[in-house]
This record gives structure tokens, sequence and C-alpha cells, in this order.
């Protein structure tokens, strides 16, 4: 009746789910789909109609999302420790990530530049706003929602890694360190390793 089972694509986002599932230690089925045939196919669409990875199952529930399978995981599991006593903090970056972060790392990527004039009616202001809190935070903490770790590193760490190592990020010695620390869990080194694995890499 609980049973985990991630839905996924080793060169996508599910790179997220894996590690969060990693860190729960518990045990979980892996689903592994292909881009434009099983990743659309009637049977997927019917759990995620955007027919897209990652998608977790528990059970009957259906989580898609990777921040809402990162804060929907961590509640269900308690006991892995991955939500923090201050909910707060945690809420304001896990969204954070979702929200300004992700979408001023995509337009930049994308060559949106957003003007002067028009960051008022952008939610997350403009590229350099986004840093700027990021690094912010980080010069202060070890992790992002306050002094440990907790599942808003899994998802806000993962884009911070990618942003580092696709340069969609400035190379800030605090996303750096943050990256480092994040790179160092076992369950990141497991989750990675599998997923090499399985798209062929040694």
């Amino acid at each position: 009746m609980n049973k985990l089972t991630l839905y996924t694509h080793p060169m996508s986002r599910g790179r997220i789910a894996r590690w969060m599932m990693e860190e729960l230690g518990q045990p979980y089925d892996t689903v592994l789909l292909d881009y434009g045939t099983t990743m659309k196919a009637p049977e997927y669409l019917r759990l995620n109609p955007m027919g897209k990875v990652p998608t977790v199952t528990h059970g009957d529930r259906v989580i898609t999302e990777c921040a809402a399978i990162c804060t929907y995981l961590a509640d269900a599991f308690p006991q892995a420790g991955l939500m923090p006593a201050d909910r707060a903090a945690f809420y304001r970056w896990m969204f954070f990530g979702a929200g300004p972060l992700e979408a001023a790392v995509v337009n930049r990527s994308l060559g949106v530049e957003i003007t002067a004039e028009q960051k008022g009616r952008v939610g997350y202001g403009c590229f350099d706003d986004v840093v700027a809190a990021l690094k912010g935070q980080l010069a202060q903490h070890d992790f992002i929602a306050g002094p440990a770790f907790s599942a808003a590193d899994v998802y806000v760490g993962s884009q911070i890694g990618w942003g580092l190592q696709f340069g969609t990020l400035p190379a800030e010695p605090e996303f750096a360190a943050y990256a480092a620390r994040l790179r160092d869990r076992p369950a990141a080194r497991r989750a990675s390793q599998i997923d090499d694995a399985a798209r062929g890499t040694p």
C-alpha cells in the first residue's frame, strides 16, 4: 500500500528526486522512461499529464514537480530528518528555488533579459537580485534553510550545482563551498552513481 516508485530519466530533473530518495533510506522501485516514447505513453500520462519526469508514487498518491516531491517525502518520512523544525525557512527557500531561482536561470539561458522598467512586473525582479539573495543566505548559513541539511538543500543544491557546472550561475565562492558540502553526502554520491550507470557513464 505504501510502495515508493520513482519514474525518471537519468539525464533529467529526475536526478533531484533520485537524490531525495537516497536521502530517505527507504526501499523504492525505479521506472526508467525515454523522451518522446514511454514518457508520452497513455499509461504514464495518466500519472503525469505533462509527460515529464520525475514523478513519484507513494501507494496510490502521485506527486510531480521536484519541489513538491522533496517536500512531500520530507513530511511523509520524518524519521529521515529532512524537514527542519523551522518550517518557515524551509518553505521560504524551497519555493524560492521553485519560483525566482528557476525562472531567473531559465530566462537568462533563453536570452530573456529583464529591463529596469520591467522588474516591478516580474516576480523575481531580475537575475542579479536572485543571485544576491541566494548568496546572502549562503554567506550566513551552511545550508539553505539554516544550520542543518534538509530536503530544501536537495532541491536548491541541485540547481546551484548545475548552475556552476553549466555556467548558468556565477561562480561565487559561497555557491562553490555550498555545492562542495552537498557533493560529499553519501546519498548524493549514491544517487549520482545510480543515474550515471543508467545512462552508460563509467
